[in-house]
């Protein structure tokens, strides 16, 4: 998973322009201290100190380079989505993108709202752009995926495994995650207003520091996890109120 992190980070540098490049101070990312859909058995396995430190320097500098060629809107930003396509029995899937995470392009639209997807299995794959908006995932397996640019406003993500995910530059506006865990993921540009984050785990979750700032005024950053037994409030590096 480390290599695939890492490659990650080279085809999105490959992917900018030279202006792009030039800039000499990007912004800085906050570490918090402390095709099948059948359900499948969720493992949390945390990498080990190097597995770690040289996947989270691969993956830091492919999202601060995304961010500098793509900005860092939410797939949700200015768009009015379509009717949902309720004849299609095949929407409800999950399906792994070829493209990537630089731009989260896909050649239609990957429409998952109101899915009713629980206790799932996404382990590693690469969702980006999805449109996730109150579609039911509670207990769905997310470890190692690629969520970045995803849209998922008034869904529900209680007891869901994240461990190790890149979620960049997404919108969970009011969504539930009561009971998740968040360790390890990146989290730079993504919003959490409004959701419910009662017992979440965010240990090691790599985030900018306006981000940081709002994740602590949300007032149900409280309670411990019931997988990991970590203190919520403390995992997200917030201070105690």
């Amino acid at each position: 998973h480390t290599m695939q992190k890492a490659a990650l980070a080279a085809a999105c540098i490959a992917s900018c322009t030279s202006e792009a490049l030039a800039f000499s101070s990007p912004p800085l990312l906050r570490a918090p201290t402390p095709a099948s859909s059948r359900a499948a058995p969720v493992e949390v396995r945390m990498a080990s100190e190097g597995e770690q430190s040289l996947g989270h320097k691969a993956v830091a500098a492919a999202v601060v380079i995304g961010t500098l060629c793509g900005g860092m809107e939410p797939a949700s930003a200015g768009y009015n989505y379509p009717p949902i396509d309720r004849s299609d029995k095949f929407r409800c899937e999950f399906k792994s993108s070829n493209i990537g995470q630089s731009n989260a392009a896909r050649d239609k639209l990957y429409d998952l709202r109101e899915c009713p997807m629980e206790g799932l299995d996404a382990k590693g794959f690469d969702i980006a752009g999805a449109i996730m908006n109150q579609g039911k995932f509670s207990k769905t397996n997310f470890q190692d995926a690629t969520m970045s640019k995803v849209s998922a406003a008034e869904a529900n993500f209680d007891g869901a495994i994240f461990s190790n995910a890149i979620m960049d530059r997404s919108s969970y506006r009011g969504s539930s995650f009561k009971g998740a865990v968040l360790a390890n993921t990146v989290l730079s540009g993504t919003t959490f207003e409004g959701a419910d984050l009662t017992d979440t785990d965010f240990s090691d979750a790599y985030m900018g520091d306006f981000d940081a700032k709002n994740l602590c005024k949300n007032p149900t950053l409280k309670g411990t996890n019931p997988i990991t037994g970590a203190k919520t409030r403390a995992s997200a590096a917030c201070r105690t109120k």
